[in-house]
């Protein structure tokens, strides 16, 4: 296109809105007065240009046509932008529009004017209409758009020949940034079929289009597909340099309508290809519905999707109990926001200050409001702050522990959940032994109450604060280098909505004093997690392989008491549960007169070695790093 057409293109989409409706709307009258002209000169078998019966039609249709496309909103659609929703506003207007034509000059009838013209003449103006919309989309867009742009143009291939990728291709279209190439999908019979324009490639030939259209993108446009078969994709992807995203679940896609702006960056979810189990009902009911729930650390990670959860299944009451006056505040608001637009005002959200270590305040409000059920989820987690706050991390963890579940067993609380970590097992860290040492407080009130105590214990959840994911893409999109604590260290990872439902069917099948494992499926080797994220982005590894390589990959070091795996079971004979993936132990404890001492002595402590001290005391298959950082000494 020639740089005056260009610039003419400029100036039109510089102009104010309201100039551009006034254009549209002389088009569109300009486009009548021709559709009557084709239509009467058809009906007629001669060309005639001009006479006293097409000056009655043009008369009549413009003074319909005018206020039937205003109040049917023809120009109040973005014109560059016509697409399905800019037709069937054009499909409703001549459906107004047609009818009065149809009435006045076939129905009724006008002196010297061929009755056929009022149906004729809607049917050529609404053809030459779409065109213009179509047009001037394309002018506009595919001209404009691409010249205006001065970035580096992706080319890109959308994963999926079906509703999804059509619609994400014809978002796509307004993106001067992206240039399509065609679909990809894995049925080899529509290999070399066109989709609206483009051309579909079987996968089994991905290799060879990629490098033959010199490719950079490729966007996964398969929202209902299992988990298994998206990283079984992502698998056959990986090995080439180009970056892949993906559109998310079609429940998560709110108006169900397929756009660009709902591409995101491959989750961990993504890429572990585990799927999620719908919850057992009957379990998830037992400690939850028609009940009154407390949840401590209610605007945490793990905390505020518990109060989600419970919120959706018909609780009465509902305790967000939180020592952040802000995590309370954002979680009370969201809870009730989501009741308001379901037609849920009868459950009660009542949202607590305070903290687990007040004794005089846990109690009160237990008191108070009799909660039928008690998910205890505060805690201090961080590995390296619990590690140099070990006396802080010991009062929370243990004694905030002890201070809900004795209050919760004088308030004759019938369930008491405890949330426990995979790093209570053989803990190698303060944060993990004070997690084994709140353990064992709930197991030994176990032996003697009435509440049914039991906790959950789970390894790492995505999404938490502190997740080794959110802190990989940061760095991968400031050109690296990925700082990785050990090459061999492997974790556990599961979402954090599968872990709440998973803690809450766990409840509910306490008898008293259970330790319940969740099922995390495999672990995952961080350094392969690293280095998949880099080559998903388009990039590639810097090492000594190829020193040329975009990310480089840094070993930084274990953190202080961080283990290179983790453990769930401290013993080796777990059992299995009605649930498939929750399994079930009971593992020994301290007396609850030793207990009661140590308790005391933690109460007193003031410093790190005696608090370190008490630990090993409290749980005796606790190896501190200090322990071998002295044997290599004495060594």
């Amino acid at each position: 296109m020639t740089a005056l057409a260009i610039s003419i293109l400029e100036r039109i989409a510089d102009i104010s809105r309201r100039k551009k409706q006034a254009i549209v709307l002389i088009l569109d009258m300009v486009l009548c007065v021709q559709s009557i002209w084709i239509a009467y000169s058809l009906r007629v078998g001669v060309w005639i240009y001009w006479d006293l019966a097409i000056q009655k039609v043009v008369l009549g249709a413009l003074l319909i046509m005018i206020p039937v496309f205003y109040l049917v909103g023809v120009y109040n659609a973005i014109f560059r932008y016509a697409g399905s929703g800019m037709m069937k506003t054009l499909v409703r207007a001549f459906a107004v529009y047609g009818v009065p034509m149809v009435i006045i000059f076939s129905v009724i009838g006008i002196a010297g004017v061929p009755r056929t013209i009022g149906v004729i003449q809607p049917i050529i103006f609404f053809i030459m209409v779409g065109f213009s919309r179509v047009t001037a989309r394309y002018l506009m867009v595919d001209i404009l758009g691409r010249n205006r742009f001065g970035g580096q143009v992706k080319t890109v291939l959308i994963y999926g020949a079906g509703s999804a990728g059509q619609q994400l291709a014809s978002s796509m279209r307004s993106e001067p940034a992206m240039r399509l190439r065609g679909y990809v999908d894995d049925d080899q019979r529509l290999d070399g079929q066109k989709l609206d324009g483009d051309k579909v490639f079987w996968s089994g030939n991905l290799p060879e289009i990629i490098n033959r259209y010199a490719v950079t993108d490729i966007l996964l446009a398969l929202p209902n597909i299992s988990r298994k078969k998206r990283r079984a994709i992502v698998d056959q992807i990986q090995e080439f340099k180009v970056h892949v995203q993906t559109l998310p679940n079609m429940k998560d896609i709110m108006d169900g309508q397929v756009s660009f702006s709902d591409i995101r960056e491959l989750d961990i979810e993504d890429l572990l290809g585990r799927e999620t189990v719908p919850p057992n009902e009957l379990l998830f009911g037992r400690t939850i519905v028609g009940k009154t729930v407390m949840v401590t650390g209610a605007g945490g990670s793990i905390g505020s999707e518990l109060c989600r959860q419970i919120t959706k299944s018909g609780a009465r009451q509902l305790l967000l109990f939180e020592l952040s006056e802000f995590s309370l505040y954002a979680i009370e608001k969201e809870l009730k926001n989501y009741l308001e637009q379901h037609g849920s005002e009868n459950m009660e959200i009542i949202p607590v200050l305070g903290s687990v270590t007040d004794a005089n305040r846990v109690e009160e409000v237990l008191a108070f409001w009799r909660p039928d059920t008690v998910f205890h989820a505060a805690a201090y987690k961080h590995v390296p702050l619990v590690e140099a706050n070990p006396v802080e991390g010991a009062r929370n963890n243990i004694l905030g522990t002890y201070e809900v579940a004795h209050a919760a067993h004088l308030a004759k609380v019938s369930d008491f959940i405890l949330i426990s970590t995979d790093k209570a097992v053989r803990p190698t860290n303060v944060m993990g032994a004070t997690k084994r040492g709140a353990e064992q407080i709930v197991q030994a009130l176990a032996d003697i109450s009435e509440t049914r105590f039991s906790m959950v214990r789970f390894g790492n959840v995505l999404g938490s604060s502190g997740s080794v994911v959110p802190l990989f893409r940061q760095q991968i999109e400031t050109g690296g280098p990925i700082t990785l604590t050990h090459r061999d260290v492997t974790r556990y990872f599961m979402t954090i909505p599968e872990a709440a439902q998973l803690v809450i069917q766990a409840g509910g099948m306490a008898k008293g004093g259970e330790v319940f494992v969740l099922d995390m499926g495999k672990s995952v080797r961080i350094m392969d997690l690293a280095k998949t994220m880099v080559q998903l982005s388009g990039l590639t590894i810097r090492d000594d392989a190829d020193p040329d390589g975009d990310i480089e990959i840094e070993e930084v070091g274990l953190r202080p008491g961080e283990k290179l795996y983790e453990e769930l079971i401290i013993g080796n004979d777990p059992k299995p549960t009605v649930h498939n993936r929750i399994m079930m132990a009971h593992e020994s404890h301290l007396a609850e007169a030793d207990l009661d001492q140590l308790l005391n002595n933690i109460r007193q402590c003031r410093t790190s070695d005696e608090i370190i001290a008490l630990l090993k005391m409290l749980v005796p298959e606790f190896e501190h790093e200090r322990d071998n950082m002295k044997v290599e000494e004495a060594s």
